[in-house]
Parts: structure tokens; C-alpha cells; sequence
């Protein structure tokens, strides 16, 4: 999945009524079992005929014409007349391809410092997206603004019929109420899907930011690239951190929502909020580190037009050797911690996600190499996600895509009804 770079908003500007909010639909984080879904994944991948469609997903024939045809009734997918092989007669051996000129999907990441909105394609291809920063008013007025930047940014693709919103972000989720409590914003549940549904009038979609990360591996990613079953532990970490496993398809999705591993004991002398020391999301988010960078004197202390931003401590590490102990420090403390949970689930492969891991490129191996020694299980199959620093953006894609993916006919009558 490609992203383009992402733009600076304009001023809002919602002149419509407010819709009625709509109950939230939980996100669906697994690869599905249903035919329709299997053959939109494999038409996702480009034009295929309903043969090899039907050897792909393992269906019969007459199954996949079935849902070919519903599918091409719904305008999910397209025929590919052009591709048609010369000689052949007959429907079944014109191509068919998922539409991803017609509809687009919104996906909100919500961060503590930034708020990330998006666009994507059937296919899970992101359209564009736009930046803002996320407000730190009450919670109502904050998702009120979220809300209408993303509606004024959809108003941008007039061409595309909109078909759902899914917001990822994190704290902790009650994704069939559609409701987030946040510490750090201090929300407490926030009506995150009655406040969007009711602005955009779409069916709406939350989930806890760290799992949808760890669904973008499942079902952005090409199954031909890891066809393997089993489990995967997903480790994220930038201003905050966060843990989620998949099992054998399936993001594990607790009902009470996400567990938590901000309070990890680190060995640090950073003091928490929480009252104590070295705990692991204030000893390595980015906030805290560049407050320890201004500290010691690697950055310049903040101004009123500009405060320190992490990519000057990463160019301070190129000459200041301080600079380089600090985030060396800091990927030892995530080798290790990814190294203690790995031992906990010992899941079939490892991957670390978010800029923490993936915005300093020395960073890596060192997080590697102390993940190695700290260890004491046999050698693991540990990987960077494949979205590097977009892995925000694809928690927000995958969000607004996992109800289509899970069942694309049910979903689009539910999107049809919606409007």
C-alpha cells in the first residue's frame, strides 16, 4: 500500500445539518471465511479470471461465479473486457478487478500530538491524506473538529461515493459502543462513532490504534509474501506504545479492550506521571526524549514558533555522540522489552512497528542485536512492518476497510442504508 506525502488542511467548512448518529459497527481485524470476501482479496490483487479466482480461494467454480456476479451487481468489482483473451467466449473468462475508481473510504488516526486523516481505495490504496493537530479542548469539540476536517477533506474527492469511517486510536476502545477513554487527552468515553457518524453520516468504525496496526500486517499486506498460519506479536512504539497479537488469522481483540504495557519497569530514572520511575512508554515517547535531549543540552531549548521535533535529534546524531548514546538508549530499552515479551507469547514472528522503531535508521540494528541477546528462547523470526513511518495511516485505512473485507455485500447495504 503506497501513501503519498501528506497535506496541510485548509479551514473546515461544513455548512450541512448534522445526521443523526448511528450505533457503531465493530471493526472486523481477521481474514474472513466468507466466499464474497475471499474472491473480492484475490480480485484486490489485480484483474483475475473466475478460474483462477476459484484456485486461489480454494472455492468451487460455481461459488465464485456467484459471488463474481453479486459483487459486480453491488459495483465492488469491474469487468475487464480489454483483458479478455482472444478466442475465448463466454462471461467467465472476461477478467474481473476490484473498482477502485468509485468509492473511497476515511480513515482517522487519532494521536496524541497529531491527528492523521486519510483516503483509500477498495484495494487499500490511500488516496491522500491530510495532517492537523489533534485538538486539546474538551472531547466533544475536539472529535467535533476531527470530525468536519475529515468531512471538508472528502469533499475534496467528489467523484468517489463514500462508503464508511474508521478511526483508530489509542487508549482503550469499546468498539461496540464506539467509545474511547484516553488518559493522555483526557477523555472518557468519548462518543468517538456518534460524534462521526453524525457529521459525516457514515457508518462508523473504532478500534484501538495498536490493533488495527497489527490488522494492516493481516490484510494489507499480500498473502503470498507470508502464506504461513500461526501467531504474530505486534509491538509499536513512538510517543506511545502499545502491544497486539494475532492469532492464526485473527487480531486477539479483548472484549475489555487492549491490555497495556506503558508501565513496564524500564530500570530508567524517568519519572512517570504514575508516581514512579523508568516506566516504558514516558522513558522512550518521543516527548520525554526530546525533553531529555534539551536537558543535556543536544537540542536547543523550545521557542515560540518552533519547538524540537525528533527528526533534529536523529540529525544531531550524525556529529554529537551525545545524541547517538541518547537513541542508542533508547533502542536498547525496546530490544529488550521486545525480547521479554516475545518470551511471554513466543509467537511465530515478531514486528515492530512505529517510528520509534523505524525513524532512525541505526536504530534498527541495535534493537535487533539486543532483542538477540536478551532472548532465551530459540532464534525468532523478527521483522519491521512493511508500512514504516505510514504504519498510522494504514491503522486508519484498515479501520475503514475491515467491515467491507470481513463481508463486502452485507457492508455495502449497511453503507447504502447509511446515506
Amino acid at each position: 500500500m503506497s501513501s503519498p506525502a501528506l497535506e496541510r488542511p485548509h479551514t473546515p467548512t461544513v455548512s450541512t445539518r448534522p445526521a443523526p448518529a448511528r450505533p457503531a459497527v465493530p471493526p472486523e481485524l481477521r481474514i474472513s471465511d466468507n466466499p464474497a470476501a475471499a474472491v473480492l482479496r484475490a480480485a484486490a490483487r489485480g484483474p483475475i479470471f473466475r478460474d483462477s479466482a476459484a484456485r486461489t480461494t480454494g472455492a468451487s467454480i460455481a461459488t465464485v461465479n456467484r459471488q463474481v456476479s453479486a459483487l459486480l451487481s453491488a459495483g465492488l468489482l469491474r469487468e475487464r473486457a480489454d483483458l479478455t483473451v482472444s478466442g475465448a467466449v463466454g462471461r467467465p473468462r472476461v477478467p474481473v478487478e476490484v473498482d477502485t475508481d468509485s468509492f473511497a473510504t476515511v480513515g482517522v488516526h487519532i494521536g496524541c500530538g497529531v491527528t492523521r486523516i486519510v483516503a483509500a481505495d477498495l484495494s487499500g490504496r490511500i488516496l491522500g491524506g491530510l495532517e492537523i493537530a489533534t485538538p486539546q479542548t474538551g472531547q466533544q469539540a475536539a472529535l467535533t473538529i476531527v470530525a468536519r476536517s475529515a468531512r471538508a477533506f472528502l469533499d475534496r474527492l467528489p467523484r468517489r461515493r463514500p462508503l464508511w469511517v474508521g478511526v483508530a486510536v489509542s487508549g482503550r476502545v469499546d468498539a461496540a459502543a464506539g467509545e474511547v477513554d484516553h488518559p493522555r487527552l483526557g477523555w472518557r468515553s468519548a462518543p468517538v462513532a456518534a460524534v462521526f457518524s453524525s457529521v459525516l453520516d457514515l457508518p462508523v468504525s473504532v478500534s484501538a490504534h495498536v490493533e488495527a496496526m497489527a490488522a494492516a500486517e493481516l490484510l494489507l499486506t499480500p498473502r503470498e509474501t507470508d502464506s504461513r498460519p500461526g501467531s504474530s506479536l505486534y509491538l509499536y512504539a513512538r510517543e506511545t506504545v502499545g502491544v497486539a497479537v494475532t492469532l492464526d488469522d485473527r487480531v486477539h481483540t479483548p472484549a475489555n479492550g487492549p491490555g497495556s504495557i506503558a508501565h513496564l519497569p524500564t530500570g530508567s530514572q524517568v519519572e512517570c506521571p504514575c508516581g514512579r520511575r523508568g516506566c516504558l512508554e514516558v522513558t522512550v515517547g518521543e516527548r520525554e526524549l526530546l525533553a531529555r535531549a534539551v536537558r543535556h543540552g543536544i537540542l536547543p531549548k523550545p521557542e515560540a514558533h518552533r519547538r524540537p521535533r525528533i527528526t533534529d535529534l536523529h540529525r544531531a546524531a550524525d556529529t554529537d555522540a551525545a545524541a547517538r548514546d541518547l537513541l542508542a538508549e533508547r533502542a536498547e530499552i525496546l530490544g529488550r522489552t521486545a525480547a521479554l515479551i516475545r518470551d511471554m507469547f513466543n509467537p511465530d514472528r515478531v514486528i515492530l512497528g512505529g517510528q520509534a522503531f523505524t525513524g532512525y535508521q541505526p536504530g534498527i540494528a541495535r534493537v535487533a542485536r539486543t532483542f538477540t541477546e536478551n532472548t532465551t528462547l530459540p532464534d525468532a523470526d523478527l521483522r519491521i512492518s512493511r508500512f514504516g513511518g505510514r504504519v498510522q495511516e494504514s491503522a486508519a485505512a484498515v479501520t475503514s476497510l475491515s467491515v467491507f473485507y470481513a463481508d463486502p455485500l452485507s457492508a455495502v447495504r449497511r453503507a447504502t442504508r447509511a446515506r
